[in-house]
């Protein structure tokens, strides 16, 4: 018999009745029945429940066991009789008489419980993850994410994708977050950084003859914390492909997405392919987000034209000032009382908001509200045509200079949905956004700077980037969205030497500071590179949503807080003095905060 055990905790069945057998595992729960007692041993595979007769040798050690105890127990199979079977458990018609019991490492008094279903801080878990990671939801979890990341692999490979590393040490690039930046320790004051992406190095692969590329990549981005992103790491699958266009990237790597939401989405319909291509700009407008949550039917309206000039001051005099009005359509909301109303203008106003203006319409269109009186009977009927609404719905506006209006009415689509409980929480739907904007102007600065990816190709080329106004240059850049939440961003790369100085030239940079800070990419890009693009969908992020999990941390081993600190190790940590010479690092700290 194997030293530690025969059979795994979730692997004994009445077949087995009769047999003799070794598990081994953690004490899960104990339940004692006076002459009896049980143990329920718990293992990663499953639970198998163990019972000891009070006049047994190893009573007593099963009974001084405390929980998350690690045994190793031996018995015999046995039949549950028919009042006792349970079958919420695989293992729920049998039961392991046990005849021997070793204390493999004896558990001290627990600071959170294993079993159950207690809710923990953040802070208890994070310290104590090994803990929290024993924990049923926490394993399925972690498994579900083992097995998507095979199942693209698997996919990847059959798409033709050869798997390569790239480095973790680097140099720094400017990827839109701030760098890790490691201290050299044999060249003194300077610094290698930890990658944002791979992105510089896909491409090199590409200019060195290889056709299709990928990696479960680690990247590293010193950026605040968010429930759809975790603070310093995270994965994606990165990958790359040469001779391609926007099409071909988006006709590869869809079946490979849906397959896995279909693989693992517990039967939820998956968007099928093509996913809807939905541009920058209309995504904006119908959606007020550049990453829509199509699950939510509700579509924002441009309505600028059924206010400008009209007696409703407050809004005709902002269009004068170049605002526009946005129209969030509430069906079947007219019934709702008026403080149903009330409370979304509040809630308005707690969003930053002057207030949420909304128009109610009754039988036979029949208009009512704050704004209705101030509207003729043809710009109500516009505003009804333009929403698309009837009878017994209402209308919500926002009205603000174009981008902020833009913003508020995302949310407001948001909240109204929730309220009304519009929202398909059922299906996983995808689309392709489009069309992002080449270059966007700092607001603080008025400087021209790259909107999204600086290593993308302007659609136009160079003519586009010498005779278009920079503002109104779209790239070949495009991100995948998944219920509202964005999965990548990728682009077909600019490949061109000539077209990269121009972009950069445009976002402020000289020709010496493209060479000095990109100078091994556009070398490569010297000697022949071929046009290639690619993506990289968020390894966490796909796992969040199979799992339906609200927050990234759950379905990641060993997360940071929200304050980019790992609880159970102590990072980071301050180091001692002889470290820092060693890396020729003198410190020079803000002055302590006066709270």
């Amino acid at each position: 018999m194997h030293r530690y055990r025969t059979h795994t905790c979730g692997a004994l069945r009445p077949d087995h009745a009769g047999q003799d057998a070794r598990i081994s595992g953690w004490v899960h729960r104990k339940r004692d029945h006076g002459h009896l007692l049980f143990v329920d041993l718990r293992d990663q595979h499953g639970v198998t429940q163990c019972v000891a007769d009070s006049s047994s040798a190893v009573f007593k050690i099963l009974d001084a066991a405390r929980p998350e105890t690690v045994l190793c127990i031996t018995g015999k199979v046995v039949p549950r009789s028919a009042e006792t079977v349970n079958d919420k458990l695989p293992t729920g018609r049998i039961e392991l008489v046990a005849k021997d019991a070793e204390v493999l490492s004896e558990a001290a008094v627990l600071p959170m419980q294993v079993a159950g279903e207690q809710e923990y801080s953040e802070e208890m878990r994070l310290t104590y993850r090994f803990l929290d990671l024993r924990r049923e939801k926490m394993q399925q979890n972690l498994l579900l994410r083992s097995a998507v990341i095979a199942s693209i692999r698997r996919r990847m490979w059959e798409a033709g994708f050869v798997e390569f590393q790239t480095p973790i040490l680097t140099a720094s690039s400017p990827e839109g977050a701030r760098d890790f930046l490691v201290p050299s320790r044999i060249h003194p004051g300077k610094f290698y950084a930890l990658p944002q992406a791979p992105q510089q190095f896909k491409q090199l692969l590409m200019t060195s003859g290889f056709d299709r590329y990928f990696q479960i990549a680690p990247c590293f981005r010193d950026e605040d914390s968010r429930a759809d992103r975790s603070p310093g790491e995270f994965y994606q699958l990165d990958f790359e492909m040469a001779f391609v266009t926007q099409d071909d990237v988006f006709n590869t790597i869809t079946p490979v997405l849906a397959g896995v939401f279909e693989e693992f989405g517990k039967g939820r319909p998956v968007t099928k392919a093509p996913f809807p291509r939905i541009t920058y700009a209309d995504a904006m407008l119908k959606y007020g987000s550049d990453k829509p949550d199509l699950r939510n039917p509700l579509l924002v309206s441009d309505v600028t034209k059924a206010f400008e000039g009209s007696d409703f001051n407050l809004f005709a005099k902002n269009i004068q000032k170049g605002a526009v009005v946005r129209a969030v359509p509430a069906p079947k909301s007219a019934e709702q009382p008026r403080s149903w109303f009330d409370k979304l203008n509040d809630w308005a106003r707690e969003n930053g908001a002057g207030g949420l203006g909304y128009v109610i319409f009754g039988e036979g269109m029949a208009a009512k509200g704050p704004i209705a009186s101030k509207l003729s009977p043809e710009r109500l009927k516009m505003i009804a045509e333009t929403v698309g609404v009837g009878p017994g719905d209402s209308v919500f506006f926002a009205c603000d200079q174009e981008e902020v209006a833009a913003k508020f009415s995302g949310l407001v689509r948001t909240k109204i949905c929730d309220e009304l409980g519009l929202l398909d929480k059922e299906k996983f739907m995808f689309c392709w956004i489009v069309d992002f904007p080449m270059f966007e102007r700092n607001k603080d600065t008025g400087q021209i700077e790259f909107s999204h990816n600086p290593f993308s190709m302007p659609q136009g080329g160079m003519e586009a980037l010498t005779t278009q106004d920079p503002l109104t240059i779209k790239a070949f850049q495009y991100d995948i969205v998944c219920n509202g939440v964005e999965l990548s961003s990728g682009a077909i790369r600019n490949h061109r030497p000539d077209i990269m100085y121009k972009a950069f030239e445009i976002a402020g940079y000289t020709q010496a500071d493209v060479e000095a800070r990109f100078g091994g990419m556009l070398n490569a890009f010297k000697f022949g590179a071929p046009p290639h693009g690619g993506s990289a969908p968020g390894i966490d992020r796909i796992v969040m949503l199979l799992a339906d999990e609200p927050n990234i941390r759950e379905v990641i081993c060993f997360p940071m807080n929200q304050q980019a600190m790992d609880l159970m190790m102590d990072a980071p940590a301050e180091l001692p003095p002889e470290k820092l010479r060693e890396l020729h690092i003198g410190l020079r700290l803000p002055p302590p905060r006066k709270d």
